[in-house]
């Protein structure tokens, strides 16, 4: 019987110095990994690149992860490699969406070419913006619209009254306004959202259940986690992203939230976006997030489940499927 090979895992991510202990998804991932006696490697996004023949290759520093919250990590002495040597490679970097970010999916594209199963696929990750992405589901989505237009975003406003104004590159709530009434602000904040007319941004009719939580329903490979994690606001706030202050509560989903889900999950299969976040308000979709997705922990914890283990399991049938016996 031929050997069991030891499978090579690359993470694409912000500084592992700098994440929340308490909370950093991508770090129950490494775990994970680990607790399947994982190979680690770590990397960040700049130290990525194309050799001469068009191969992805990189800096990577063997990486250790422990559950230690005074010593989480160690890095080995880094070496300027083929990407190629690695099995998997989770592309975790954090939003902002910028021409960086889209440089590195075509680095990555190179590495899924020469037969590394990269989580998410670097073309989905590319041409399915957080926001955009969930037009797509217009049976699932509130009221809105996408434009640069002032005038066109000021009709929407006059037929809803109440709306969501939001940039479609943001993270963690930035940015985002909620405009009401014969608010005298309306026309400053499409100005300075649009860039004077030249950037197109999102109106969404305001949905006054995010007093119950902005949820966060995970998705892999297409299917949901039964668990979600409702984000509620602060007092004053009309965003529940917990970067705003929000705090979470985990909850089964409802009966529409699985019908969203079921909606969706097809469409992630299809395009290999195997860890997927949906932010679902009430009844509706309002964003799908296909790049670095969080609260895994939160959900996790609340209801003991180990979500990030669930992912290992998809990523290893993939694996297995490619011949690389993990």
């Amino acid at each position: 019987m031929k050997p069991k090979m030891t499978i090579k895992l690359g993470v694409i991510m912000d500084p592992i110095s700098q994440l929340n202990f308490q909370k950093d998804t991508t770090l129950a991932m490494l775990w994970a990994a680990r607790d399947l006696g994982w190979e680690l490697y770590y990397t960040e996004q700049q130290n990525l690149g194309l050799d001469t023949q068009g191969q992805a290759v990189g800096q990577l520093y063997p990486l250790q992860v422990f559950r230690d919250e005074n010593h989480w990590f160690e890095l080995g002495e880094p070496a300027f490699q083929s990407l190629e040597e690695l099995d998997v490679i989770l592309m975790r970097k954090d939003p902002p969406f910028d021409i960086n970010f889209v440089y590195t999916t075509y680095i990555l594209e190179a590495a899924e070419r020469a037969g590394v199963l990269v989580v998410n696929r670097p073309q989905s990750l590319r041409d399915c913006n957080e926001k955009v992405f969930a037009t797509q589901f217009a049976q699932c989505c509130p009221p809105l619209i996408v434009s640069s237009q002032a005038h066109s975003l000021k009709e929407f406003h006059a037929e809803y009254k109440d709306i969501i104004l939001k940039p479609l590159d943001g993270m963690g709530g930035s940015s985002i306004f909620r405009i009401t009434g014969k608010d005298q602000n309306l026309s400053v904040v499409i100005e300075t959202l649009t860039e004077h007319g030249t950037r197109p941004i999102m109106a969404q009719q305001y949905l006054p259940q995010i007093k119950d939580g902005d949820k966060r329903i995970l998705m892999i490979d297409g299917e949901p986690i039964p668990y979600c994690l409702a984000r509620i606001p602060a007092s004053g706030e009309s965003r529940g992203n917990l970067a705003a202050g929000g705090s979470g509560r985990p909850q089964p989903l409802s009966e529409r939230d699985q019908w969203i889900a079921n909606e969706v999950g097809p469409a992630l299969r299809e395009r290999g976006l195997i860890f997927v976040g949906l932010d679902v308000i009430g009844d509706y979709l309002t964003e799908i997030n296909v790049t670095s997705p969080t609260c895994l922990r939160e959900i996790s914890r609340g209801y003991d489940i180990d979500i990030a283990a669930q992912l290992f399991a998809v990523i290893r049938q993939k694996l297995n499927a490619m011949g690389k016996q993990a």
